[in-house]
């Protein structure tokens, strides 16, 4: 009965997105926004159908996957070293511009200097998803500002790798920052990056 109840979820789901994306569209919209729409209107911050949360959010982390899979299909290391002088430059001065932005005005707020790190990383990637599917449909993805802006955000998404496996030893639950203990995990983290 439980596999019933996930093929409800995704069935309503995908129905509920559908709408959403044509509404979107009809309205001169991206399509995008309909989608979000339709997410927030089958939450279960809203009243009507609410599915299993639990199941819903492990299918939507593996959603992530395959979007992020269609980026890597759409973009090759090649591509990145063609836009290199963009992409590289350009992510790292919009991350660290963006984070201290976002350190700035928290610390204005009181914050404490972990929590305004937080805040400040996570609002300084874009959502490469977002954008590939911007491009995607006004046809331009295959223009060479599309490959810059794509180059640009899978940069963000390798220092957003990066970001995810730092943020734990860079802000401790409590005491001090164990410099030898982050230097041992950016060696860890390189050397597996080399690997792949």
């Amino acid at each position: 009965m439980h596999d019933v109840a996930l093929l409800v979820d995704i069935t309503a789901a995908l129905v509920v997105a559908f709408m959403g994306g044509m509404l979107a569209r009809r309205l001169g919209l991206p399509t995008i926004v309909g989608y979000l729409l339709a997410g927030i209107v089958i939450g279960p911050f809203t009243p009507g159908f609410v599915g299993d949360v639990h199941a819903i959010q492990q299918l939507a982390e593996l959603g992530v996957i395959f979007l992020m899979f269609g980026v890597g299909l759409h973009f090759s290391f090649g591509d990145l070293w063609r836009v290199r002088d963009i992409a590289i430059l350009g992510a790292l001065i919009q991350t660290a511009f963006s984070t201290l932005l976002g350190l700035g005005l928290t610390r204005w707020w009181g914050w404490s200097l972990s929590g305004g790190l937080v805040l400040g990383l996570s609002i300084s990637v874009a959502s490469t998803v977002v954008l590939l599917r911007g491009l995607t449909d006004h046809s331009l993805l295959n223009t060479s500002h599309g490959q810059a802006a794509i180059g640009w955000l899978v940069m963000e998404d390798i220092l957003s790798v990066l970001i995810l496996v730092l943020m734990p030893v860079l802000v401790p639950q409590a005491g001090a920052v164990d410099w030898a203990f982050v230097a041992e995990t950016v060696l860890k983290t390189a050397g597996f990056m080399a690997l792949m």
